[in-house]
Formats: C-alpha cells, structure tokens, sequence
C-alpha cells in the first residue's frame, strides 16, 4: 500500500498536472490570464495527431492478435455499460431529471481524450510500457454511450425524442477529433516505426511541452467553469463526479485483467473509464437531447471530474494497476 501511495503522490508533482493546477487556479482568482482560441486549437490538433500517429505505429510493430481484439470489444462494452450504472447512481444522489440524468451518464460512458493523452505522458515519465492499440480502444468508446442514453431516456419516458437518426450518427462519427484520432491512427499503422522515425523531432520531443501549455488552458477553462455555474450543481451531484471516475476505473481494471492487457494498458482502460466527454458527448446531446441541461453535463465533465482524475485519478489508476496487473 505505501508503494502505491508513494507512486501516486510522485506522479502528482509533475510538469503536466501543477500546469493544470495553475490554470485552475488563476481562473478561480479571476485573473486575465487567456490562452488564444486559435491557439488552444492548434494544440490540441497537434496533440491528437501524435498520439494517434504514435499509437498506430505501435500497433504496425504488435501486429494484431486476440488481446486486442479482446481489448476492443471489453472497451464497447464498457462504453455501453456504464451509462447505466451513471443513471442510476445520479437518482441517489441527485435531485436531476431524467434527460439531465441521462445526459451526464452518457458523458460518463464515453471518454475524455486529454485525460488520455495525460495518462500516456504520465506512463511514459515513469518508463511504463503501454499497448499502442489503447489509441484505438479510446476511438471505440466514443459512441456506445450515447445509444445507452437515449435508450434510458426512452424507456424512462423522458419527454425527448430520445432516437437515433442519420444525422446524429454523422455527427457522432464525423466530429473533428474522432476524425484526426483514428486517420492519424491509421498514418501511423500504415507507415510503422519507419513513418514514426521520419517525423520523430516534431510529435516526440515536443509533445511534452506542448501537453504542459494546453492542460494550463484546460485549467481555465475548468476553473471558469466551476466559479460561474456552482449554483447549478449540488453536493450529490458534485460527489457524483467523484465517486463515478472511481467506479468507471474499477471496472476497467477488470476488463483490462480479463483481455491479459500489460500494467501500462491497464493503465490506459482504467483512465478512459474513468473519464468523461467533454466534446463529442456534448455535441451529440445537443442534437438528441436539446433540453438537458450543458450548465449540468459539461460543468460536471470538465469542472469536476476532469481535474478529479488529472490530479488523483490518473496516479492512481497507475499505482492500482502497477501494483496488481503487474504482479
């Protein structure tokens, strides 16, 4: 127990993680401190393409084999599955609605890429190997959550139209990050280690410090978040976004046992259960689920649960699956 206690304080002081904690807290102290639109964008553009280049050529030098078919298909199911348990854990300890419900569990089923791409850095500073394919694990589970909500908010008789229709799937399967997250993927898968090594000076080394600048701008975002829409959410709600991240990992580490994933990958599957959408969920629930609440699902996503697991989640997510995967 103290050796994961120590991992995970250790893994606390990091570059990445006191950037965010600055960003939250200059935005909490109301200072002028701003990251250009443009900029942020450029940045997370960048951050995407590595680690889907990255995560591809991993997988060119694996090769496919049945842990990661086993891997994808655990990770669906995870996506489909924990809408569920979000719905019904926010009925106990919230007074929300059903579409309010249904849209938060479905931000909780999906995954939060930046908290993905923390993760990897974390491992990566500790010298934890991870599988390559984890990338396209976090590419599955994007959508599987949003059908589970509509199906809750259907059967709940929600008052929502609560179906699925040509345009959603479009915009569930062609949002920009899902787009540059698998054609990256699949540059790196097609070109190998030989396409990794040609561009290695631009998405290796500067990786880490252009992760540092965009948690920073994260922080603010997350910071003006929680100071402007408090009122929205109360204490079981915030605990919610707490205690789900929790049980998300939980059953990642499970999933990853079961698919025989390496500490690093069970790693990766605990943080993308643990996770939650702050843009491809919100973009879709727009389109489905006009009257939930965005003051709700994404203050709760990106205020609360998002700094939860950069700060706690993520160390200790890799100390648990050190400690056990490992042994």
């Amino acid at each position: 127990m103290s050796e994961i206690l120590e991992l995970a304080a250790g893994n606390l002081i990091s570059p990445i993680i006191l950037s965010f904690v600055l960003g939250v807290s200059a935005a909490l102290l109301r200072s002028d401190l701003t990251i250009p639109e443009a900029v942020a964008k450029g940045m997370s553009i960048y951050l995407l393409f590595a680690i889907g280049f990255k995560g591809g050529a991993g997988v060119a030098a694996h090769g496919i084999d049945t842990t990661l078919v086993l891997t994808l298909v655990i990770a669906c199911i995870l996506s489909f599955g924990l809408p569920f348990i979000g719905f019904v854990l926010l009925g106990a300890m919230s007074r929300l609605g059903t579409l309010d419900r249904a849209a938060v569990a479905a931000h909780y089923g999906s995954i939060s890429i930046v908290t993905f791409v923390a993760a990897t850095s974390v491992l990566d500073a500790q010298g934890i190997a991870s599988e390559g394919y984890m990338v396209a694990a976090a590419a599955v589970m994007e959508a599987p959550a949003i059908l589970s909500a509509l199906w809750l908010v259907s059967r709940s008789g929600g008052g929502s139209r609560g179906t699925v229709d040509a345009g959603l799937y479009r915009e569930i399967l062609l949002n920009g990050s899902i787009v540059l997250l698998v054609g990256s993927f699949l540059i790196g898968a097609v070109t190998g280690e030989d396409g990794l090594a040609k561009i290695s000076p631009f998405i290796v080394a500067p990786f880490q410090g252009v992760l540092c600048l965009f948690l920073l701008d994260m922080g603010l975002v997350a910071g003006r978040g929680l100071r402007d829409s408090r009122r929205e959410l109360g204490p079981g709600t915030i605990a919610f976004g707490m205690v789900m991240p929790l049980i998300g990992s939980c059953l990642g580490l499970i999933g990853a046992l079961l698919a025989g994933l390496s500490p690093g990958g069970a790693a990766l599957l605990m943080t993308l259960s643990a996770s939650a959408s702050y843009i491809a969920v919100p973009a879709a629930m727009r389109v489905a689920l006009p009257e939930a609440r965005p003051s709700i699902y994404l203050t709760l996503s990106l205020g609360v649960t998002f700094p939860f697991n950069l700060t706690v989640g993520i160390p200790l997510y890799t100390a648990l699956s050190t400690a056990i995967a490992g042994g």
